[in-house]
């Protein structure tokens, strides 16, 4: 299929609500001798999406202005320095920005063959989700098997990806969840216990139920559930923050516990990462969580797929927060 010299993709003349998105023509991406360029078939659908399309996560000034930040496609074209890849490959890739769209180019180091068995739209799924859970709730905060993590947000897309791999490899799992229904959805993925946080207190429950704590924490809400979040950890515990749902800003915290218990709190966004670390990621996620993929082990949550021209209400089922698991956009 020859490559058009245009392309459809979601345009943000303004910041604001999701109807400031619009669905666009512009030129395709320039592809840098470290890049592929992929034609998109499918885009997950992430909360720093939200962020960004409100004002309040601006994209890197290297990066495509353009929202997305996965994809799952085929190779139209490769840079100079591209090895490993060829015109034709099929494959996913955590994208820097510019998702939303037809084509998309991205690092060679940040793409992999889709998994054995995956179709577009589950394999455009998984980079966002999969790269991050893998960077912070292993590779920084160390979680291993025979230790005991409370997951925050069981039911969203990062929520049901590290129940997942939690549970595949050897941990014993603890999440929090909005409703009846989506704990039930978190205990079909593996969740030992799902704790719903509008009836049940998750620092009593974790007191009540452990020997002193969890070992790991992995905290999208920030500030509102920092307190809690140290209490619940035992000895030697490790806090993970990935976002600030719940505020920036912890005033008054008693770190008291950070001393007595030896805790570690560490946090980190996968954007301004740089390639190199990227690339890390990517290459132990090949090694060992595609085998996983592929075998049926984990897999990402479909909630629902949209076309690119319903953005909007992807977006606004997003902020809903009434899915379960990925919002997918169907591209090409």
């Amino acid at each position: 299929m020859p490559v058009p010299s245009d392309m459809r993709y979601v345009d943000l003349p303004t910041p604001g609500g999701p109807e400031m998105m619009v669905v666009a023509r512009g030129p395709l991406p320039q592809v840098k001798p470290d890049d592929i360029l992929i034609r998109v078939e499918a885009t997950g659908v992430n909360r720093p999406d939200i962020a960004q399309r409100q004002g309040s996560y601006p994209p890197p000034p290297d990066a495509s202005p353009i929202l997305g930040l996965e994809v799952a496609g085929e190779i139209v074209a490769t840079g100079a320095d591209v090895a490993g890849f060829a015109v034709g490959d099929k494959v996913c890739a955590l994208a820097n920005g510019g998702g939303y769209a037809e084509y998309c180019a991205v690092p060679a180091t940040q793409a992999l063959h889709w998994p054995k068995g995956f179709d577009a739209i589950r394999a455009a799924a998984v980079p966002e989700t999969y790269f991050t859970v893998w960077a912070n709730l292993f590779m920084m905060a160390g979680l291993k098997a025979g230790e005991t993590a409370l997951i925050h947000g069981g039911s969203s897309g990062i929520g049901t990806t590290a129940i997942q791999l939690a549970k595949a490899l050897g941990a014993h799992v603890f999440t929090t969840v909005g409703s009846d229904e989506k704990a039930e959805a978190c205990r079909k993925l593996g969740a030992d216990r799902a704790i719903n946080y509008r009836t049940e207190d998750f620092a009593s429950v974790i007191k009540a139920e452990t020997r002193g704590g969890v070992d790991v924490v992995l905290d999208m809400i920030g500030a509102a559930y920092f307190d809690k979040n140290l209490a619940s950890l035992a000895r030697d515990g490790r806090l993970s923050i990935i976002a600030f749902l719940g505020g920036a800003v912890a005033e008054k915290a008693n770190l008291t516990p950070i001393m007595v218990k030896r805790l570690r709190v560490m946090g980190s966004t996968m954007r301004p990462r740089t390639a190199m670390e990227k690339r890390e990621i990517r290459d132990d996620l090949r090694a060992r969580v595609w085998p996983l993929l592929e075998a049926g082990t984990v897999g990402p949550v479909i909630h629902k797929v949209f076309d690119l021209d319903d953005v909007v209400e992807a977006h606004r089922l997003m902020e809903s927060s009434d899915h379960i698991g990925k919002i997918v956009l169907k591209v090409g």
